[in-house]
């Protein structure tokens, strides 16, 4: 498989999906991945899984990859990764900063046998501070970051979060990713590796995006109030819908107060329709036969005439969406240039002529499984062929040549199997 990272190697000690899927789009970029996991198999390959080492979420995220199961708590496994990460371009870790220790695949340990080791280092909380030694996961990490309250989502009083997507797991792979192509770039002026740092936690603030901004002067006030108030309120026992009434950054309603960025019933079905420019937006209050007064100078979204205004013209815009078809509207939308699109349910997806049209959905033959059908590389490159990256290993499908490839002996190699030090 060519591509931009041929001839790179990555050692992939991660488990679950941020640092799998990162994993996954370096093989998808031409990189040489070898997936390093207990000779019993990662823990996402026994999660719901469908045979003995399969799952659909191992397939998902390790798809382009070598397997090499390892026992690194024997010295002859470590020997075996020795002489792997002196061949090693990359490694890619996601353990507690304590288990990559014990291991032997911290930085330290490992950059000793290789300085020009490019090393990315996924923790749930950063390696400082009180949280530093937790384990973590997206859902956690969404709570603890004000992303469930933000969405002002509860049944029967009890914060949801975000499942539809592993959005904090996913957007951490893809910073790693770009992390590890940055710093490979910077060894070719350098001739030096280094270490990466990234975090859930960071990327769950990242995703916040201006929800996490404090301008003094604007937020001050507002917001030393509102952190007494959920105080004084938690201490006296109030519920979690009362606290989330209390902060500006969580109290919204679902559509925003505003008719130009959300979801649409029509008469079968709904539509999505964004116009986040004003011109985008004065076309479609045109096309509505429509006025908006809170687009005049001087406008106070906070008085209660305002905020009543507000609903009047959602209840009038959702009464003239009502009034027609989804496919009229699809119609009427795009001949006015206006950003809008039908929703569809994730089956729809595999034979959506857009998607295929793209190459956003790839098909392969997996090794036990047969036909496979899951998302595409997402990025092409010039003279390179359209990348196809083969499916997700077989849990040591791959042993008998990695070891070939590291200088051992079949009889050497069959030695390490008796001693369950490889799998």
């Amino acid at each position: 498989m060519a591509g931009p990272l041929n001839g790179i190697r990555v050692a992939d000690f991660t488990e679950i999906i941020a640092g799998p899927l990162a994993g996954r789009l370096l093989a998808e970029m031409g990189a040489d991945v070898i997936k390093i996991e207990p000779p019993w198999g990662e823990p996402w390959r026994l999660t719901q899984r469908f045979t003995p080492t399969e799952s659909r979420t191992f397939m998902t995220y390790n798809r382009g990859k070598r397997s090499l199961p390892l026992d690194l708590t024997q010295p002859s496994a470590q020997e075996i990764l020795a002489r792997l990460i002196r061949l090693t371009d990359v490694v890619l870790v996601n353990y507690r900063p304590d288990v990559a220790a014990k291991l032997g695949v911290d930085y330290e340990t490992l950059a000793a046998i290789n300085p020009r080791l490019v090393y990315c280092e996924l923790t749930a909380y950063g390696r400082q501070g009180p949280d530093a030694h937790r384990p973590g996961y997206d859902m956690i990490i969404q709570a603890m970051t004000g992303m469930i309250a933000s969405e002002t989502k509860t049944v029967d009083n009890v914060p949801s979060w975000v499942w539809s997507s592993p959005l904090i797991d996913t957007s951490s792979g893809i910073t790693m990713t770009a992390s590890v192509c940055a710093a490979l770039f910077a060894r070719e002026r350098t001739g030096a590796g280094q270490k990466i740092e990234t975090t859930l936690l960071g990327q769950a603030l990242n995703l916040m995006g201006a929800r996490f901004l404090h301008v003094e002067k604007l937020d001050k006030e507002t917001r030393e109030k509102t952190l007494q108030d959920i105080r004084q309120q938690r201490d006296a026992g109030a519920s979690f819908d009362d606290l989330v009434a209390l902060s500006p950054g969580s109290r919204r309603r679902e559509h925003h107060g505003n008719i130009y960025y959300r979801v649409y019933m029509a008469a079968d079905g709904p539509i999505g329709v964004g116009c986040l420019s004003q011109p985008l937006r004065l076309r479609l209050l045109e096309t509505l036969e429509l006025t908006d007064e809170s687009m005049a100078p001087g406008w106070d979204a906070a008085k209660p005439e305002s905020q009543a205004y507000s609903r009047d013209l959602e209840r009038r815009a959702e009464d003239l969406f009502r009034s027609k078809p989804s496919a009229e509207w699809l119609r009427i939308l795009e001949e006015r240039n206006i950003p809008a699109g039908p929703v569809r349910f994730i089956e729809e997806m595999f034979d959506d002529p857009q998607v295929v049209a793209n190459g956003l959905v790839d098909e392969f033959t997996h090794s036990q499984e047969g036909a496979v059908k899951m998302v595409g590389p997402v990025a092409r490159f010039t003279g390179a062929p359209p990348p196809h990256a083969p499916p997700s290993p077989a849990l040591g499908q791959h042993t008998a040549e990695i070891l070939e490839w590291l200088g051992y002996s079949p009889q050497e190699a069959a030695r390490l199997r008796e001693n369950k030090a490889v799998g």
